[in-house]
């Protein structure tokens, strides 16, 4: 077991491993999990930056590793409203006029407490949103500390973000991750060689802004793959927004992503805990190297959905109150 800072492709970072696994973290962007890596089945599981791709990494920091977005997806109009308080937000997208990811995912986080035994090493990351630490808090004006633990062991790693509410009034709650996972991930395999199977339920019918109309349809007969023996991801165009509702594995409701190397019979699991009710499954337009499912707490601009919150995901903080949520990977 060890715990290390390195330097890292010319960053900062946290080197975890224990005899199967070794993970990074790069704190200074929004701590985000850029490697994961098996090294005994030795599977790179999820789309790590090169050298040569950290410029893009540092300015696009959702395609690699685990990034945090704060909130998850599109903001109709970058702006919304909630317990009678007005939010607006720059639009980041402008060929569609939303805002989208926030930008937690880019900010410093630090590195608050390490420890380690003879079966775990755990690394826990805080971000202190506040009026002089402000780069949040300009646009989304509430104080709250978030933290991220990474808990590595030799069978898994646990990932849990806690957002806690520490302002003056209750704070609206969105989360999600943009995670692309490797493909493929074997050696001597082919991209046409694997499957995903994703907790899917329903599909949001999406404007040509990508935005909910606030109509589910049921999947359709392909996407529906998703939840049995697999659906191929690549050769296409993958954009689909999604209610999430457990599938069967090895007997019990799972509710997450499971990437199979049908070839060799080898399954990268992304597991979620209830709190992630909706998903984006995104490949990018189909030719790259990696298949990214999104779990979100809630559905793409739910803010602005005339839906109940039941349906929509939204959801708030209380003052004083904490928020949880964990995923974990694991190779099976």
């Amino acid at each position: 077991m060890n715990i290390e800072k390195i330097l890292w492709q010319g960053v900062e970072a946290v080197l975890l491993e224990t005899d199967v696994y070794e993970a990074i973290v790069v704190p200074s962007v929004g701590a985000n999990l850029v490697k994961l890596y098996n090294k005994k089945k030795k599977v790179d599981i999820l789309r790590t930056p090169s050298a040569q791709e950290m410029e893009t990494f540092l300015s696009r920091p959702q395609i690699f590793g685990v990034p945090l977005l704060f909130p998850p997806n599109r903001i109709e109009d970058g702006k919304y409203s909630y317990n009678g308080k007005d939010y607006k937000f720059p639009i980041t997208i402008p060929a569609q006029n939303n805002y989208h990811h926030g930008i937690i995912k880019s900010q410093l986080f630090t590195v608050t407490r390490t420890r380690f035994s003879s079966d775990a090493v755990e690394l826990e990351l805080s971000y202190f949103s506040n009026r002089v630490n402000n780069e949040i808090f300009t646009n989304f004006p509430h104080e709250f500390v978030c933290k991220i633990r990474i808990i590595l062991t030799n069978n898994e790693l646990t990932h849990i973000v806690s957002i806690t509410n520490t302002g003056k009034e209750p704070m609206p709650l969105g989360v999600g991750f943009h995670t692309p996972i490797r493909l493929p991930f074997s050696k001597n395999t082919d991209k046409s060689d694997y499957k995903l199977r994703l907790s899917a339920g329903k599909r949001w019918e999406l404007t040509d802004r990508s935005l909910p109309t606030e109509k589910l349809l049921d999947l359709t007969a392909e996407e529906s793959l998703l939840r049995t023996e697999g659906m191929s991801v690549t050769g296409k165009t993958i954009e689909i927004a999604l209610t999430d509702e457990a599938i069967i594995v090895s007997g019990k409701p799972y509710h997450g992503a499971i990437l199979t190397d049908t070839k060799n019979k080898l399954s990268v699991c992304y597991e979620v805990d209830k709190e992630f009710k909706h998903w984006t499954l995104w490949n990018n337009g189909g030719e790259v190297d990696w298949i990214c499912p999104e779990p979100q707490t809630w559905a793409i601009n739910a803010p602005n959905l005339r839906l109940a919150t039941e349906i929509s995901g939204l959801q708030g903080i209380s003052i004083g109150k904490t928020w949880s949520g964990t995923t974990r990977f694991y190779i099976k």
